[in-house]
């Protein structure tokens, strides 16, 4: 029998469900319940850990569930805290554990608590169900944990600083959903375009990263992770007018471009040893090695057999060229590429003529 997975809500939600429990904490009682609107239409109810009245303010906690998603800010509590005014404003900022946000391509603008504008509607509207008639609101959203959590995140990259984001779109959270995945990676390009880079590094993972700036020196806002949805972020890419790209990444993810795999993840296919067997033969490798490439157990594990033959730059400079065939053939030739294949120690072991071009270094490494 087929099982639905368990939706979650999101931390948006969790502060309107919050806020409106402040709110009804500080004009009647604490809650132990709220329902809150959601942009979808549907209406739904939320437990709330625990609520306080101090003076002329109160704060209720509300615990997010994300259901079977995978997301780091599962079972953090969050906080909203409420003090009523008679401007019949509402008015809402992050505290402790909500980012900054120090960069501009975000939809919050700079020096904002990270707090999209969806959730803030969100919140808005779960307050004015409260509210007395003639009041306005001061909320502050806490999140304890936050900026622990958020060092698990892209925040830091994406320049909102001390904490997560509130976010969500529908105030519900889709459960292991690869779109959700896909499209948090999306922010990075624009943050990137945001920061008018004649270049932008794209790379497949930390690996990626750590040597693009060992090797360039670029800073954090000049990469961007593609994570497994490579071909996804080029077209993204693409999309968003980003005209040059240099990608960078070891040689485990890259020579699968070289195959037009553009999800790189295992599961997905895989056919690293075939292409560096082949790109080998082509450069000179015997019979024997071709099949010794074949049975490697990794990618590393084969560039040791080509060091001793070689035959590593010239097998791997031909990959580099392949891959820059494939990646501008998938954008339709809207971006120029440079492409450069790394070992895990951050040894160049191949680049295709326009990175040789531009670095004249990378033809003797």
């Amino acid at each position: 029998m087929a099982r639905f997975l368990k939706y979650g809500i999101s931390t948006g939600a969790c502060a309107a469900a919050a806020a409106k429990a402040a709110v009804i904490t500080l004009t009647d009682d604490c809650v132990k319940h709220v329902v809150i609107p959601t942009p979808i239409g549907i209406r739904f109810e939320r437990p709330v850990k625990s609520c306080i009245k101090q003076g002329d303010s109160a704060s209720a906690t509300v615990v997010k569930d994300a259901g079977e998603d995978i997301d780091v800010t599962d079972g953090i509590d969050i906080v909203a805290t409420v003090r009523l005014t008679d401007n019949g404003k509402i008015i809402i900022k992050g505290g402790e554990g909500v980012g900054k946000v120090t960069k501009p391509g975000l939809p919050v603008p700079i020096s904002e608590s990270a707090i999209n504008p969806v959730p803030l509607k969100m919140i808005r509207d779960a307050i004015k169900e409260a509210l007395p008639e003639g009041k306005g609101a001061k909320v502050t959203v806490v999140v304890p944990e936050g900026a622990k959590v958020a060092e698990k995140t892209f925040n830091a990259k994406l320049g909102i600083i001390g904490g997560i984001s509130i976010l969500g779109t529908s105030g519900v959270v889709k459960p292991l959903s690869l779109e959700a995945c896909r499209r948090s990676l999306v922010p990075q390009i624009d943050v990137a375009v945001s920061r008018h880079h004649a270049q932008v590094f794209f790379v497949p993972g930390n690996i990626g990263e750590r040597i693009a700036k060992q090797l360039f020196n670029v800073p954090d806002d000049q990469i961007v992770q593609t994570g497994d949805f490579v071909g996804y972020m080029l077209e993204k890419a693409a999309e968003k007018g980003i005209k040059e790209i240099v990608f960078l990444g070891h040689s485990g993810k890259m020579v699968k471009l070289a195959a037009g795999i553009f999800n790189t993840h295992y599961r997905m296919g895989d056919a690293r040893n075939e292409v560096i067997a082949a790109f080998a033969a082509s450069v000179g490798a015997d019979q024997e090695n071709v099949n010794t490439i074949l049975q490697s157990n990794t990618t590393e594990e084969a560039t040791e057999l080509l060091n001793k033959l070689k035959l590593t730059r010239a097998t791997y400079d031909k990959i580099a060229q392949k891959i820059h065939a494939r990646v501008t053939d998938r954008v339709k030739k809207q971006i120029k590429f440079s492409i450069i294949i790394v070992s895990m120690e951050g040894k160049v072991i191949g680049a295709d003529e326009n990175a040789k071009r531009q670095w004249s270094w990378l033809n003797s490494t």
